[in-house]
């Protein structure tokens, strides 16, 4: 597998990053890829198939220069926040692993150096539902995925400072979701590793995940190709940085 080492970008060039590898990995011209990034300015992704209306509070984020963005993956959305989240993504072929053939299974496969990451600092962590990680009962990442061509693109968060009540302004999590939950406030909901009482800066995330994810799979460090490249400036111009696509519903 590729390893490609930390991007930092907006939200628009990450999101076509990930199609562009997607994409090219389906053609045969790249290897299995995993990678970890970052958001600058902090953003908001959005599920393929939701209403951005009804799930972000576009004023709000307007106001805040938060810029919004809509994913090919599905699941919710997502506050990625430049001052304390990193964002890993993993494309590969459905015959990598027999795990990879099942739903669940492949959630928890392809997320799995997340949870060792969180044991390795001494956490209560786990898998939750299909697609959460937890801590001590409460979400620290959110993982979501699309399949195409028997390639697999999953990519999830890891929250190791995300300002939750930013996250709660521009976010419009319903009463309903919260009380199937079990919870009344996104307080109750989520954590970070600040909360856990674990500081880290980016850089020390950053390689904290990266260990991980090189303990479970083997990979070699790469970069971007110059076709994955061209890729990518094509989706952000037709797809990632146009409005009709990330303001479809």
């Amino acid at each position: 597998m590729r390893f490609i080492p930390l991007i930092v970008a907006r939200p628009e060039v990450q999101m076509a990053i990930d199609e562009a590898i997607m994409r090219a990995r389906i053609e045969g011209k790249a290897p299995d890829t995993v990678r970890l990034y970052a958001f600058s300015p902090s953003s908001v992704t959005i599920g393929r198939f939701q209403s951005v209306r009804h799930d972000v509070d576009l004023d709000e984020a307007k106001r805040l220069g938060i810029p919004v963005v809509r994913r090919i993956t599905g699941g919710g959305s997502v506050f990625h926040d430049e001052f304390g989240e990193i964002t890993y993504s993993v494309t590969a072929g459905e015959d990598l692993h027999p795990a990879l053939k099942n739903v669940e299974s492949s959630y928890r496969y392809l997320a799995g150096p997340l949870v060792d990451a969180l044991k390795e600092l001494g956490l209560d962590a786990g898998f939750s539902g299909l697609n959460d990680i937890t801590v001590n009962g409460k979400k620290i990442s959110g993982s979501a995925q699309t399949r195409r061509k028997g390639v697999i693109l999953q990519h999830g968060t890891f929250m190791y400072a995300t300002r939750v009540e930013v996250l709660g302004r521009v976010l419009r999590v319903s009463r309903l979701k919260l009380q199937d939950k079990g919870v009344s406030s996104i307080w109750e909901r989520v954590t970070t590793l600040e909360r856990e009482g674990i500081k880290l800066n980016r850089w020390e995330a950053y390689e904290l995940l990266k260990n991980s994810f090189f303990n479970a799979f083997p990979m070699e460090e790469g970069e971007i190709t110059d076709y994955e490249l061209e890729l990518v400036e094509r989706l952000v111009e037709e797809r990632y940085g146009n409005p009709e696509w990330n303001e479809m519903r």
